[in-house]
């Protein structure tokens, strides 16, 4: 894309400055005595039905009370800030299955679960497993090391805090369209080469007939609408394929200006999860991250997450060239890792 016909700056409450958003209150949202008695209920009667998590759906989750709240809070995932801070489960009172089936069948009501892994995982789990950031082959969340921002593939992603780490592991949140403004503004012709069909490593997650990366812009303009997608530690761990799209010193430039902007205080913002706590984030409007953490040394008290990763049905469109990582472009069933082999499983513990 030419610098000179670069879309237009993106208007409206996804276009956001960190210090400024952080202290408003519409994202933030605390769950009732009511609503959790209604939550806890449905969340047993899918437990009684059968353990398997998967077999829960938005149709045999019912929500009278709560899901009205929700279906506000899924519109202003898409369409508003696009993030959303649900508060107060009670994971240190209920059981840890109870916990896991209220926080699926939540999830349930913003979108249909999707895999996360080559496992087929439809709940993940977000815990260092002693795993190297290095290795080619591990993907970052399962070590204790800073994240950096990124988005993850799907419309939504959806955490539960069960146990925070001894010190760090703090969320950030960037709007990835006020990155856009701000390259376009002061950058364009480094925002044009955002364009380009930038690579993407899979990380060892590789479908047959697949390549090992794909090759989507960072910044992809379709229907009139800006989504983002961004990794760059796997972006440049792309760059061991010969056949991966080169990157040239002036990508290198605009992938570090677009990192530069990110870590900008003035435009981020952090947030602490507590135990309880419950983050969905629209993963095409905003970018996430994750400061690195010391862990307690009883494994009983490690920092641990549950993790979704959500496909709305009323998601907006995307390019033709996102069903190499979503595997569809159609709304409500595409995004995650696909895999032949994936029926898609629900494990309660990390594997």
């Amino acid at each position: 894309m030419r610098h000179d016909s670069l879309p237009p700056a993106i208007l409206g409450a996804s276009a956001w400055l960190g210090p400024e958003e952080s202290t408003k209150q519409h994202w933030q949202h605390e769950l009732t005595d009511d609503e959790l008695r209604e939550l806890e209920a449905a969340a047993t009667n899918c437990l009684q039905a059968s353990a398997d998590l998967t077999q829960i759906r938005r149709s045999n989750f019912v929500l009278p009370t709560l899901g009205p709240r929700l279906r506000a809070i899924h519109d202003a995932l898409l369409q508003g800030c696009g993030f959303a801070l649900i508060r107060s489960l009670p994971v240190r009172q209920w059981s840890h299955e109870l916990t896991a089936a209220a926080f699926f069948g939540l999830g349930t009501h913003l979108g249909n679960p999707r895999p996360q892994n080559s496992k087929g995982h439809v709940l993940g789990h977000v815990i260092d497993m002693g795993l190297e950031a290095t290795d080619p082959n591990v993907r970052i969340y399962q070590t204790h090391e800073r994240q950096t921002f990124h988005t993850d593939s799907s419309d939504i992603v959806g955490l539960v805090c069960l146990q925070q780490a001894k010190a760090g592991g703090d969320s950030a949140l960037v709007s990835s369209n006020t990155l856009y403004n701000q390259m376009r503004a002061s950058h364009p012709q480094l925002a044009a080469l955002l364009f380009d069909p930038i690579a993407t490593d899979r990380r060892g997650e590789v479908a047959p007939g697949q390549k090992p990366f794909f090759e989507i812009p960072v910044f992809s303009w379709y229907q009139g609408l800006m989504s983002t997608i961004y990794q760059r530690q796997y972006i440049d761990s792309a760059q061991r394929f010969e056949e991966a799209f080169r990157l040239t010193p002036l990508h290198v430039e605009a992938l570090d200006c677009f990192d530069a902007l990110a870590n900008s205080a003035d435009l981020n913002f952090l947030m602490r999860l507590e135990a309880g706590d419950m983050q969905f984030v629209h993963n095409h409007t905003l970018l996430h991250d994750r400061t690195a953490f010391e862990d307690w040394s009883d494994p009983s008290r490690k920092r641990h997450l549950l993790r979704l990763w959500l496909s709305s049905p009323e998601a907006r469109a995307l390019a033709p060239e996102w069903a190499q990582r979503y595997g569809s472009v159609e709304p409500g069933s595409r995004g995650g890792v696909t895999m032949p082999a994936n029926t898609g499983q629900a494990p309660l513990k990390p594997q």
